[in-house]
């Protein structure tokens, strides 16, 4: 039964998959290699439980429990858990290393799972001591408030992999999907075109960013596809269109926008940078 829980990554996925766990009762430590990274992790995590106090979406008796089960670290050979989840960099070597390294400190009882939104849970479990004990758990950002989380199984994941996934996020009260190992899982693959489409109208000149995610919002979606890659951040959301148009062989429905591009290129990343689409922090 898993108890305890490693977050490798404290950006803002990291952050929100970490924040859930501690308040879902499980020991649970966010790991960062930056200790700058850790600090921003932990003021966030601290304002949305301050926020959620207010809301009376969380006792002040629960705040207290979460705050004691979630400790920091900047050292890996802390990271000696039942369950890893990584929401490291979106490339597949990087990804791969630090589970080799992982599984030099864990036993083959612990599972490691990757956030990836992507990648291929298959080719990330070669060469992995034990692959049937990797798999994906894809949350959604922000991980704290959206209840959807796919659970990916590889070819090579074990049946036991996937139930013990499954057990952690009903008890993060989260919505569980169990998807097959393939490009952009089911919501990637599906959204992807929710982003490219309008990106595509954006290029060709047919109305400005405002009236685009205006437009999106008035049909019905919580948030235009400009602000929400820019909440995302342009580097990770181009990256995963690239990764799909990959996967499907150039098929140009998934083909990257030279929009975004230039923003990831300019170093125009969104909230996270100050600016993106849109300006912020001005």
């Amino acid at each position: 039964m898993i108890q305890s829980i490693a977050v490798c990554g404290a950006g803002t996925m990291g952050a929100g998959i970490a924040q859930v766990a501690a308040q879902s009762g499980f020991r649970t430590i966010l790991f960062d290699i930056n200790a700058e990274i850790i600090a921003k992790a932990q003021a966030d995590i601290e304002k949305n439980w301050k926020v959620a106090i207010e809301k009376q979406k969380m006792s002040a008796t629960e705040y207290e429990t979460a705050k004691q089960l979630l400790t920091y670290s900047t050292e890996l050979e802390t990271c000696k858990v039942d369950l890893v989840v990584e929401a490291i960099v979106e490339r597949l070597d990087v990804k791969q290393n630090l589970f080799k390294k992982l599984a030099e400190i864990n036993g083959a009882h612990c599972i490691l799972a990757s956030n990836t939104s992507s990648l291929s849970i298959t080719q990330l479990a070669a060469g992995i001591p034990y692959p049937g004990r990797v798999a994906g758990m894809h949350f959604f950002n922000p991980a704290h408030l959206m209840k959807l989380v796919e659970v990916v199984q590889g070819a090579a994941t074990d049946e036991a992999t996937i139930e013990s996934l499954k057990g952690v996020v009903q008890r993060m009260n989260k919505t569980v999907v169990i998807a097959k190992d393939a490009p952009g899982f089911i919501v990637n693959r599906v959204a992807r075109h929710f982003y490219v489409e309008n990106l595509k109208i954006a290029e060709e000149g047919v109305t400005n960013l405002p009236s685009i995610d205006r437009l999106c919002e008035n049909a019905g979606f919580k948030m235009g596809p400009f602000k929400l890659m820019d909440m995302i951040g342009n580097d990770i959301n181009y990256a995963v269109t690239e990764s799909l148009f990959t996967a499907f062989h150039q098929d140009p429905k998934f083909r990257p926008s030279r929009i975004q591009q230039q923003k990831v290129l300019a170093g125009h990343l969104g909230k996270k940078t100050g600016k993106g689409f849109y300006d912020y922090f001005t």
